[in-house]
């Protein structure tokens, strides 16, 4: 039996921004019913939780990005559309009889009240330190049996994973004392990797490589360096100034040609570089 139609004339209308508390919630849940239902979409109703994995972390990503640009209204768009995949994993698991959004909410709210003691009960902790203090030890009472890092999704960028981890460990001591001791990590790690190349195993370097990269992030958290973020920042400057130097190619050359062509020196791909460089100091681009 399919649902009645979705009008959205009779959607709640929305509040001004003071007065808003998420009752419109409720139109975006109607019009995903409408799409599920027997003579909904066929797209929308051929998704199952496998399908929609993959635009999870895309718009969650998205998100990310609008954050970073400061347009509030990229941010109200990649929200929504973030939004959208929690209410529409709910009702396919709603109609697949496991739990719906209003679990979820009542499963986060009754999470945050029970965390928050130091609001909602008695508790004192009055610097963001014993809020985190008392947080991790509720989660540990709350999922007794759990290993310390067995709540990190797997999935996770591998850098932000690896520093999360070193976050968790170092709660309970098992970490360098000071950033000397990480620095010496990685100069360990960086020799071990040099003999791997030397003898020429894929494996041990692929081994090796790991450990340099997860010694270099646990140095970045001794040093307050975010280091997804760190590599993010040079990823885009890398992508600028390569942009510089292809835009010197096509001028200059007129493009890259093909491979049959050959490339071009790389002491001339340099020199454009450093234009680039010189470009970002304010120091001219030629």
């Amino acid at each position: 039996m399919s649902l009645p139609r979705f009008d959205e004339n009779a959607a709640r209308p929305r509040p001004d921004l003071p007065h808003q508390d998420g009752a419109t919630v409720r139109n975006l849940v109607g019009v995903m019913q409408r799409l599920l239902a027997d003579d909904g979409c066929p797209w929308d109703r051929e998704q199952s939780l496998q399908t929609l994995r993959k635009y999870t972390l895309e718009e969650a990503c998205e998100v990310i990005d609008a954050i970073d640009s400061g347009s509030n209204e990229a941010h109200r768009e990649e929200l929504g559309d973030l939004l959208l995949q929690i209410v529409f994993q709910t009702e396919l698991t709603r109609r697949d009889g496991a739990f719906g959004l209003d679990d979820v909410v009542e499963g986060i709210v009754h999470k945050l009240v029970s965390r928050h003691p130091h609001v909602f009960g008695d508790v004192q902790a009055n610097t963001s330190d014993e809020v985190l203090a008392n947080w991790e030890k509720l989660k540990a009472k709350e999922k007794a049996g759990r290993g310390l890092l067995d709540g990190l999704p797997r999935n996770l960028p591998a850098l932000l994973r690896s520093q999360r981890i070193g976050e968790k460990v170092e709660r309970v001591g098992f970490d360098w004392p000071d950033v000397a001791g990480s620095r010496a990590k990685v100069t360990e790690e960086l020799g071990e990797l040099d003999a791997a190349i030397a003898a020429g195993d894929a494996a041990a370097i692929e081994e090796e490589l790991g450990d340099a990269l997860f010694a270099l992030v646990n140095l970045a958290r001794h040093v307050k360096v975010d280091a997804e973020g760190a590599l993010r920042r040079t990823a885009d400057k890398f992508a600028t100034r390569f942009k510089h130097v292809e835009a010197r190619v096509k001028e200059e050359h007129g493009g890259w040609g093909d491979a049959s062509s050959g490339n071009l020196p790389l002491e001339v791909l340099d020199r454009y570089w450093e234009e680039a460089k010189r470009r970002e100091r304010g120091e001219g681009g030629r």
